[in-house]
């Protein structure tokens, strides 16, 4: 692979069914097992062979992913090589990669911001296919869209939420393109054509229509999907991450971990460096944030942000936001679900 290898991450959206988290940053910037969904996303490609350039092309929501998005990149990973476009309406994802149309060519990727998933990209060099579709077999793939395949392993059609259990190679969300224009010209047909729903313009639709220039895309399987979709799903991903010390691209080596007096941990935890936890349970599934002060409190199976404070309370599969504050009545009361976004404080006294 000669050309430099395009990573298109589409990350607008208005994120509903993460609020209130989502209603102040964008789902990327969400954290889950001590960090960003973002870092979490661009560890997925440690694999790419260190011989192939990479350019990261993420396409931006208006206001939150605009302004927040870029930055974050910059402070961080500023040896990144990342562009940037902006979709101000949301009409779908092939929409988002038709606005970003100027940035893609050549050796293509997509994958959707919300999927984390553990696969080797070491194959890309020697990759012949037009395309892969990453899938996951699973029980009942009928919520989902799948990948239709014929006797050799061919994709031919990408059809979502299928009647039939015959078919159980759901799509993760991510796909390769050996050309990324041939996407873009496949698009541009799926916009002549009108094919869309209720005003967005999807991309397994593209893809079907690339697929009747007779070309060849095959599925590479992964055993591990996770989700970051919704706040039940990113609590579970929080959970898995936190149990895997070493597993694929999930590597997880000198998570800082927090021992003070009258602190009891029940593994596995995440809890940064610089949070303040005094007479209390913590774990198990819980990561800490930055800057966090906890006191007397048991908190179990949550995430709480940067920032947040939690006093004589109990929690189980909460969310707690940037600075939030929860002040409760006693750790020893049943513990409290709670999904409580930036800057906000809740008091249970």
């Amino acid at each position: 692979m000669s050309q430099t290898l395009k990573i298109v991450i589409p990350t607008a959206g208005w994120a509903t069914r993460m609020r209130p988290q989502t209603w102040s940053k964008p789902k990327p910037l969400v954290s889950v097992a001590g960090k960003a969904v973002l870092e979490h996303l661009l560890d997925v490609f440690a694999s790419v062979p260190p011989e192939i350039e990479r350019e990261y092309v993420i396409i931006l929501g208006p206001y939150l992913g605009e302004n927040q998005i870029p930055p974050y990149l910059q402070e961080r990973h500023p040896e990144l090589n990342v562009s940037y476009a902006l979709q101000r309406e949301m009409k779908g994802q092939s929409d988002a990669l038709w606005l970003a149309r100027d940035l893609i060519s050549g050796p293509t990727i997509v994958i959707y911001s919300d999927t984390l998933i553990e696969t080797d990209f070491s194959f890309l060099p020697n990759e012949t296919a037009d395309g892969v579709a990453w899938v996951k077999p699973v029980p009942d793939p009928r919520r989902f869209g799948v990948a239709e395949v014929d006797a050799q392993g061919r994709v031919t059609r990408l059809v979502e939420k299928p009647q039939s259990l015959d078919n159980n190679l759901v799509l993760v969300g991510c796909y390769y393109f050996r050309e990324g224009r041939d996407l873009l010209t496949a698009i541009e047909e799926q916009f002549r054509r009108g094919v869309q729903l209720k005003g967005e313009y999807f991309l397994a639709d593209a893809i079907n229509i690339w697929l009747e220039g007779k070309r060849f895309m095959r599925t590479q399987r992964v055993e591990t999907w996770l989700d970051t979709g919704t706040i039940a799903a990113t609590l579970e991903t929080n959970r898995y991450l936190l149990s895997r010390f070493h597993v694929g691209t999930f590597e997880r080596s000198n998570v800082p971990t927090f021992q003070r007096a009258n602190v009891q941990l029940v593994e596995p935890v995440f809890i940064h460096e610089s949070a303040e936890v005094s007479d209390s349970v913590i774990g198990p599934n819980v990561s800490i944030g930055p800057e966090c002060k906890i006191e007397n409190a048991r908190i179990e199976d949550s995430i709480l942000e940067a920032g947040a404070t939690v006093k004589d309370a109990a929690l189980i599969g909460s969310f707690i936001g940037r600075r939030a504050r929860v002040q409760g009545g006693s750790a020893k009361a049943p513990p409290l679900r709670l999904n409580i976004g930036d800057d906000s404080s809740v008091s249970f006294e």
